[in-house]
């Protein structure tokens, strides 16, 4: 197993692979540190995760660094990543305790009352375009809850993962409340049905999630899933246009476009797109293209070579169609172009799919219900952001969206104290805020009579 730079296609590091024996062993080690670390308390869990945070902030440039070289992150959204981690941190030391107190209930018994117990080993099978954000989210809430985490992680980037393990024994939690497992997608079914393993989360692909699910299912053991987006960008009428171009090109191109929640489709009311686009590929040429280490970098390299190709096989399918390229629309190995295709109809491919990458789909509408029509045209349900002043209809609008988020006038985003997660082909279950802590808890009922 090994590493590979992205932007020059240099190896990195290689990784031996646990052996079966060898991640039994780790599974181990993890179950009998649990029996441990259900008993301890929040105080003495909250020290531990700050001492994290603490830890994040001061090796920033160093987990930074390699994230970027892994993956391609341009490195100013790298520093910012490991600040969210950070924060996420001081979110759930400060709040943990509150979210999991007993809730009494008042019925006919003398006493009743819900706890919040741990459930035990939780594994997380993590994915390779948010390296620290995604394992954090995960582990943080669990750890506080009285559980302890194994992770697999994309293989593309191990370094970072072998960083996360050794980051929380640096901040003193004991060996075995998190751990690193060296393998590779192979082993993900054997690993689920060992006993030792309570709960699944993932956060991936639709296929990889429906082979996690179906293998926990028949081991009858719990998942949380968060599966990708086909976010949509909805600019009515009345829209503060510049305001709203800043922010649905942070939205699309961030993270150079790989990210669930970016948005992949821009809606444009007829009356204002002319004018939106000719701000909006202003804006996207603007954009610094280049080195991931270089500070000024905004769009860096795609993740690996063959995700650049699939993009590029869906614009190429959509042009076929009719749709036009603005801009961009050239690959080169693993970079590729900030690209805008407009014209898109909801049967391209570039409409329907999930676009996982520095491309644009742009479509116009005319009325209300059909903004909602080709909003809610998708077998996703992450997240939709809508763009405009009349913030009454915006909110009497949002009932009408399945999805798992409505962002108005902002970019879906995801925030520790609120709970994230989609419908649909997107996935179930929640992570972060109370939803989220709780999603690896035991909700016991506790009934005293005297």
């Amino acid at each position: 197993m090994k590493t590979i730079n992205p932007y020059n296609g240099k190896k990195l590091e290689e990784f031996k692979e646990d052996n079966s024996a060898q991640v039994d062993k780790k599974l181990f080690v993890a179950q009998q540190q649990f029996k441990e670390w259900r008993q301890t308390s929040y105080e003495h869990r909250a020290k531990h995760i700050l001492k994290v945070a603490s830890l994040l902030r001061s090796n920033s440039d160093k987990y930074a660094l390699k994230m970027t070289q892994e993956m391609g992150k341009p490195i100013s959204q790298s520093r910012s990543e490991i600040e969210k981690c950070a924060w996420l941190c001081e979110y759930y030391s400060e709040h943990a305790e509150r979210q999991l107190q007993n809730e009494y209930v008042d019925t006919d018994h003398f006493k009743s009352y819900v706890s919040y117990e741990p459930l035990g080993v939780v594994l997380a099978v993590m994915p390779w375009n948010y390296p620290f954000w995604q394992v954090m989210r995960f582990i943080v809430p669990a750890l506080m809850a009285g559980n302890v985490g194994v992770l697999k992680h994309a293989s593309s980037v191990m370094g970072s993962a072998q960083l996360l393990e050794e980051l929380f024994l640096d901040a003193g939690f004991p060996k075995g409340c998190f751990t690193n497992l060296i393998v590779g997608s192979k082993a993900v079914e054997d690993i689920i049905k060992n006993p030792i393993v309570k709960a699944v989360t993932l956060t991936g692909s639709k296929p990889a999630g429906s082979a996690v699910a179906s293998t926990a299912g028949s081991e009858i053991k719990k998942t949380v899933l968060e599966l990708g987006g086909n976010n949509a960008l909805v600019v009515f009428s009345d829209a503060d246009l510049d305001k709203t171009v800043e922010t649905c090109v942070a939205a699309r191109y961030q993270n150079t476009g790989q990210s669930c929640i970016a948005g992949k489709r821009l809606l444009l009311h007829k009356d204002i797109a002319n004018e939106f686009m000719k701000k909006f590929i202003a804006a996207v040429k603007d954009l610094k293209v280049g080195d991931p280490e270089d500070e000024d970098t905004y769009i860096g390299v795609m993740s690996r070579e063959d995700l650049a190709e699939e993009l590029e096989e869906l614009m190429n399918k959509s042009l076929k169609m009719g749709a036009k390229l603005e801009l961009g629309g050239k690959r080169d190995k693993a970079f590729y172009e900030p690209t805008i295709l407009t014209g898109v109809t909801r049967e391209m491919p570039v409409f329907k799919e999930e676009t996982f990458g520095p491309l644009m789909a742009v479509t116009t509408f005319e009325t209300d219900e059909e903004a909602v029509e080709l909003v809610n045209d998708s077998e996703f349900g992450l997240g939709v952001s809508l763009f405009t002043q009349d913030l009454e209809k915006a909110e009497k609008l949002v009932s009408r969206f399945d999805d798992g988020a409505v962002f108005i006038n902002a970019k879906v985003a995801s925030h520790p104290a609120l709970p994230f997660g989609g419908t649909g082909i997107s996935g179930y279950g929640r992570e972060l805020s109370h939803f989220g802590i709780r999603e690896f808890c035991n909700v016991k009922t506790v009934v005293i009579d005297s």
